[in-house]
């Protein structure tokens, strides 16, 4: 397994060990690594980028290893995604692998619009920014490999306990700022909480060949209201969010300029709001899930409130 410092990597392996699975984590955070290898499960540091591929035998790859963010430079995010996965799927032939299981995102669906309940075969737009470009033609060379019997995830917004990411982003914009209240705080997103995804993860290595499809997605099924999601998080949190009305137009206007202008500075810093960030408070964006109810016998089992009462426990 890759990426198994990361987040979703580390949930997956102890699922894995926990139910008497051989597990080979692999991953750059050593201190991380050591971690999971106390669980007596044998860990490999490496960077799948320098396409250095280890001695080793296993059934099925899974490749959780990226750079995701809103905000890089487009040679990191095809260096870690791109060269990531050719690295990956390197190992997994050398390996012996009979499946590859690749992690990428409904990012590459997204569009400055309300979509509900978008299907796999949804056309894909041009990617919105360097993540989504890289995640896309990762995804390419996935399907391409034929001979490892692969499997695409894109599951949406993961959270819960030890998540870096989603919510601790968004209440630590919530605890600087207004957030911004467009179209009327109608937007609505569908979240996944950890646990649901590394459960998707699993039943993809288990699936039976040939699948008829081999993209799934995969979120907790509930069309949640955005500004309601920042409001529970931050009451979970002890804060208290504020919201300023503003168009959308404007709120993307800002973004942009601030890219344009982030771009040009020589550390290339993160903006304090992308147009990508802006656009997840103005538009619906929401995914059917039902291909991997039917094919892969997973359906998600934490709900919202259930999930964000484990994460803030």
């Amino acid at each position: 397994m890759t990426g198994a410092t990361g987040f979703l990597g580390g949930a997956l392996a102890r699922l894995l060990g926990d139910r008497g699975h051989e597990v080979i984590p692999m991953g750059r955070n050593q201190q991380k690594l050591a971690a999971l290898a106390h669980r007596r499960i044998e860990t490999i540091a490496l960077d799948l980028a320098d396409n250095d591929v280890p001695a080793l035998s296993c059934d099925a790859v899974v490749h959780c290893a990226a750079l995701s963010s809103p905000w890089g430079r487009h040679s990191e995010f095809w260096r870690a995604n791109v060269n990531g996965t050719q690295g990956a799927l390197k190992l997994a032939r050398a390996a012996g692998a009979r499946r590859f299981v690749n992690i990428s995102t409904p990012s590459i669906y997204f569009r400055f619009q309300d979509q509900i309940g978008l299907g796999e075969d949804a056309p894909l737009p041009r990617p919105v920014n360097a993540y989504a470009a890289s995640k896309r033609r990762a995804e390419q060379l996935v399907l391409a490999a034929a001979d490892l019997n692969p499997i695409i995830l894109r599951p949406r917004g993961l959270y819960g306990r030890g998540d870096t990411t989603l919510l601790p982003r968004l209440l630590a914009a919530a605890r600087i700022r207004a957030l911004p209240l467009m179209n009327g705080g109608r937007a609505a997103t569908d979240l996944t909480y950890i646990d649901d995804v590394a459960e998707a993860a699993f039943a993809a290595l288990n699936a039976a060949a040939p699948l008829p499809q081999r993209i799934f997605n995969i979120s907790g099924g509930e069309a949640l209201n955005v500004r309601d999601v920042a409001n529970r998080a931050a009451e979970k949190a002890g804060q208290t969010v504020r919201w300023r009305k503003l168009p959308p137009w404007l709120v993307l206007a800002y973004a942009r300029a601030n890219e344009y202008a982030c771009a040009l500075l020589p550390r290339y810093p993160e903006p304090s709001i992308t147009a990508y960030g802006a656009a997840l408070f103005a538009f619906t964006q929401t995914l059917n899930i039902e291909a991997a109810r039917r094919h892969l016998g997973w359906s998600p089992k934490v709900n919202f409130a259930d999930g964000l009462a484990r994460t803030f426990a």
